[in-house]
């Protein structure tokens, strides 16, 4: 947990760079200092052209060093980056997709919701919606892997055929006479029933993981609604400790299911081989 909220504040920060660095504002100052300069341009006699570059660099560095400490500026980077990385536009499934525009939603808001505050409170909601970064990535994660599902060629042929060749291979168990034959018989059928327990644990654990994502994105209502009525008085409170906690919790279980899923397809690709 503690490796991937790094690594998301980590992405917040580049993208919080990267927005100041490409803005519009930015562009100007670059493009104006650089003008300026090719033209020769010298507003004093003692001036030189190549001041301007110089004039260039340190007026980006000053819009630099103001916009990335800029809270509400950051957030709005953040939010961008969160949209672009965790794209709705990316899922297939349309239940998956929405949810994820929803829980992306709620997200902004509670962004918002930190920027009409100040101080401690500010931080404390702030901090909040880093949680709730790390929540979102792992519903876009699983909403993929829910779409790898329903893609996926052979696990929806081996979903086919398996409990029909099972069914041959039994039949065929049934009437064989020669040893040898019936003992080639029974590895094969062992093979193909640990392939089709294998199959349905899949299926089981998609089913699974469309449950909790409807049940994530009520969860993710409930803390927004919380967040509402937190004030000042309750920002060390064990209420707000809760909170984080319960977002947490929710995000383990969603790393578990992705976990399951992801052991469960590698294992029946073995045993179907």
């Amino acid at each position: 947990m503690s490796k991937m909220k790094d690594q998301m504040r980590g992405r917040a920060w580049q993208a919080i760079l990267s927005s100041a660095f490409f803005g519009v504002e930015s562009g100007v100052i670059i493009a104006l200092a650089i003008v300026l300069f090719g033209l020769g341009y010298m507003p004093f006699d003692w001036w030189q052209s190549w001041y301007w570059l110089l004039f260039g660099a340190a007026a980006e560095a000053l819009y630099m060093s103001v916009t990335v400490t800029d809270p509400k500026a950051a957030e709005r980077a953040v939010d961008r980056m969160l949209t672009d990385r965790y794209n709705p536009h990316d899922i297939e499934n349309p239940v998956a997709r929405e949810r994820l525009q929803k829980a992306l939603e709620y997200r902004r808001l509670i962004s918002e919701m930190a920027r009409q505050h100040s101080g401690a409170m500010r931080e404390s909601i702030a901090q909040t919606a880093v949680e709730i970064s790390d929540w979102i990535e792992q519903i876009y994660l699983l909403a993929r892997r829910m779409d790898s599902f329903d893609e996926n060629q052979i696990i929806s042929r081996d979903r086919r055929m398996v409990p029909q060749d099972l069914q041959n291979l039994r039949r065929r168990l049934e009437i064989e006479q020669a040893p040898s034959v019936r003992t080639e018989l029974e590895e094969a059928i062992q093979t193909k029933e640990a392939q089709l327990s294998n199959l349905r644990s899949l299926e089981n654990n998609i089913k699974r993981a469309d449950i909790q994502l409807d049940h994530t994105l009520s969860a993710l209502g409930t803390v927004y609604a919380q967040l509402q009525l937190i004030d000042t008085k309750d920002l060390d409170s064990a209420r707000t400790q809760r909170l984080q906690e319960d977002i947490r919790d929710e995000v383990m279980s969603l790393e578990d299911t992705i976990s399951a899923i992801d052991e469960v397809q590698t294992h029946t690709f073995v045993s179907g081989r």
